[in-house]
């Protein structure tokens, strides 16, 4: 019995929670009561500085560094007021965590009186350590000057007894060494190339800005079974664990009714989060067991970024109050579903129309197929280095297998679009000439409906799937920072729309009607980026083939995923659309690369410590209980061979498993030892994926088999089904 083996360990797993202060729950009473959000800053920043934050965070200017202590100020005094005594610059590294570094409001001064002190240059610029954060070689160890910088688009916030105020992170030379930098230009390059494109229709769009609404899937599991298993603990996955009789197969979990201790911690985050402005909407089981999931509602892009890295760390420090630990990991158990982080993407005007819906008249359907149009091309031409933005050892453990999209990017857009698409594709001669309105009957535009959810029937099994009025991107992971995604995202149809201007503007020049102009250039897009879409089984053998007859890459190896940083037409992407230059990307490329190698390795001397220490000592111990009942029945049945052929059998199947455990585990380390003294980064990696990795396969299995045949009461470690049915 699992009690037997772990002691007092199901003593801990059934302490109740402990007591404390119960919260209000109205989230009228309590929503943003921790932001510094618009309505607080008009009451503690004077009239003419308020206004001037924003206009800088609608027009996306610069803040006068004159005004900065009046808003430092004020923003201190409101901190003040809600208990906080320390502040610090919240950013986002490129370690895919959060960072911060705490700083007391107060200082003593020369006699001896303590003062309060926040100025406005410690808003707007502090100076953290960027040799102790990954720069891909941008810092060296010595060059320890490094940059972070307000962001006032989106609002300071109080957790705990700390003013946490957003900010970017920049290299002394100017580089950034965080995801947000890169993240607000690639919104501002959509802005400024959709606007463009949106005054082909109304001259009235002034500004066009990207909204993201992500689906947070993630795994729960008891803090006493975590804290048995090194593997979980260390690396946040199993490294070994045969797979439970039961787990979901059965269908029996998804959307069913919540535990009671689960539903008491969801509650419990959602309160947090609702108290710092996160617009939490959704709750509910996902499609295996101890796995959920939580949704909000749609905010512009930056905004959404900054809240779900927050949310993943309230999520983690409210689950240890219910003595839970929460699993981000892409793929923390073999054989069952991973989870993903589905960013819901999407692009609006100032005046809120949503560009991917289509409106009710044959106007808003054009300017709805030129931006859906353009976001198909954009991805077709740029899905190498979609994928990379994405890529990591843990996504490379979930894409492609129980309803994870696979590594092949496709888009699905439903039979409704598709008919569109074909239309204008079959019916439209290049020579043809329509006036505007009868270009628009011919094309049957006024027969797209306004809204399209019912009209769109869903696809699981596709990467980049659009919903009716969004695109999915599904495939990124469920402990990533989205910023990676939608710094890609937002910078590839960028630089389609802005190349889409420029065809549609070379055919106006040569007298083309602008209609018709637009109508061609989509119909040259429609038949040139038509190979991606794809309405059928993601899932299946036959559509890897497909693909590849295709010609649509399939990346789903990390280290040839991660390859795109460093290509010239992706180097050029972002260049020219002035989001990142070379060095950034090269940098992330190695970062990316050494972040892989790291795992892979702190999960081989995982499972080193885990079989040498825990499952041979346990199976020799299994097998000597064996050898002394072989040893027993041959004294009693001496010639009777047939009555411990059993028990031989087994020590022999156990001796196999130990010997070939061992072995490769030796193996193992050598191939690890030899691929740390090679310099090159790239060749390094190469090694860790091709000859590291695969130890850990061949490995777990042998050790899966042993799970089988030793004694439950004395295997060391909590099984699949101890950590997949405990709530």
């Amino acid at each position: 019995m699992a009690e037997l083996r772990f002691k007092g360990l199901y003593e801990i797993m059934s302490r109740r929670v402990p007591e404390y202060e119960i919260q209000e729950t109205d989230v009228t009473k309590i929503y943003g009561i921790h932001v510094f959000d618009r309505v607080k800053m008009s009451k503690y920043i004077p009239e003419e500085e308020f206004r001037q934050v924003i206009i800088a965070i609608d027009e996306g200017k610069k803040i006068d560094r004159k005004i900065a202590d009046k808003v430092a100020a004020g923003m201190k005094l409101w901190a003040l007021e809600h208990g906080a005594t320390h502040y610090t610059h919240w950013f986002h590294p490129l370690t895919g965590a959060t960072a911060e570094k705490h700083d007391t409001f107060f200082e003593p001064s020369q006699n001896g009186v303590i003062n309060d002190n926040f100025s406005g240059h410690e808003l707007v610029q502090q100076e953290p350590d960027a040799s102790s954060f990954p720069s891909g070689g941008i810092r060296n160890t010595f060059e320890a000057r490094g940059y972070s910088a307000w962001d006032p688009s989106s609002p300071a916030f109080i957790v705990g007894d700390t003013l946490c105020i957003p900010t970017i992170f920049i290299s002394y030379t100017g580089e950034a060494l965080d995801y947000k930098t890169p993240l607000l230009k690639s919104s501002h390059a959509l802005d400024k190339a959709a606007v463009a494109v949106c005054r082909y229709f109304s001259d009235k769009t002034d500004k066009v800005v990207a909204n993201l609404g992500w689906e947070q899937e993630y795994f729960l599991v008891d803090e006493a079974l975590f804290m048995a298993r090194p593997d979980l603990k260390m690396t946040g996955r199993t490294l070994l664990g045969h797979a439970s009789a039961k787990d979901q197969q059965l269908e029996d979990h998804y959307f069913g009714s919540i535990p009671l201790r689960v539903s008491a911690f969801m509650r419990d985050f959602e309160l947090e989060s609702y108290k710092l402005g996160i617009p939490i909407k959704t709750r509910h089981n996902e499609v295996a067991p101890n796995q959920f999931e939580c949704a909000p509602h749609f905010e512009e892009v930056n905004l959404a970024t900054d809240h779900n890295q927050l949310l993943m760390d309230i999520m983690e420090k409210t689950a240890r109050r219910h003595m839970f630990r929460v699993l981000f990991h892409e793929k923390p158990y073999s054989g069952i579903n991973g989870s993903g982080k589905h960013c819901n993407w999407s692009i609006a005007t100032n005046g809120g129309l949503n560009l991917l819906s289509p409106g009710s008249s044959p106007h808003r359907n054009m300017q709805f197929l030129t931006f859906f149009v353009n976001v198909i091309k954009a991805v077709h031409d740029h899905s190498d280095i979609l994928m990379a933005s994405i890529m990591n050892a843990g996504n490379e453990h979930r894409l492609g297998a129980h309803e994870a999209p696979p590594s092949v990017i496709s888009i699905f857009i439903g039979k409704k679009l598709t008919q569109v698409l074909d239309e204008i594709e079959n019916t439209l001669a290049e020579n043809s000439v329509f006036s505007g309105s009868d270009l628009e009957l011919k094309l049957n535009l006024i027969k797209i409906p306004e809204i399209l959810l019912d009209n769109t029937d869903r696809n699981r099994t596709s990467p980049f799937a659009f919903t009716g009025n969004r695109f999915e991107f599904r495939a990124v992971g469920s402990g990533a920072n989205v910023a990676s995604a939608m710094i890609t995202l937002n910078t590839i149809v960028a630089d389609q729309l802005t190349e889409f201007r420029k065809d549609v503007e070379i055919l106006i020049e040569k007298g083309e009607d602008k209609n018709k102009a637009i109508i061609s250039i989509l119909k040259r897009y429609i038949i040139t980026s038509k190979n991606i879409r794809f309405e059928g089984n993601g899932y299946s053998s036959e559509w890897v083939e497909e693909a590849c007859r295709r010609g649509l890459p399939n990346l789903g190896s990390a280290i040839e995923a991660l390859k795109a940083f460093k290509q010239d037409k992706n180097i050029s992407l972002f260049e020219k659309n002035q989001v990142m230059g070379k060095r950034e990307l090269i940098a992330r490329y190695e970062i990316q690369l050494e972040d892989y190698i790291k795992k892979i390795q702190i999960e081989s001397r995982v499972l080193n410590d885990l079989a040498i220490n825990h499952i041979i000592p346990t199976a020799v111990k299994y097998q000597n209980i064996l050898i002394s009942n072989y040893l027993g029945l041959k004294e009693i049945f001496s010639n009777e061979s047939d009555i411990y052929t059993c028990q031989l059998n087994l020590i022999q199947e156990i001796s196999e498993h130990i010997e070939f455990i061992k072995n490769n585990i030796i193996e193992m380390t050598e191939t690890r030892k030899s691929a740390n003294s090679i310099d090159d980064i790239e060749e390094r990696a190469g090694i860790y994926s091709e000859k590291v990795r695969p130890f850990l396969n061949s490995v777990r299995y042998h050790i899966d088999k042993l799970e089988l045949i030793v004694d439950d009461e004395i295997w060391p470690l909590p099984k699949y089904r101890e950590l997949l049915f405990t709530n």
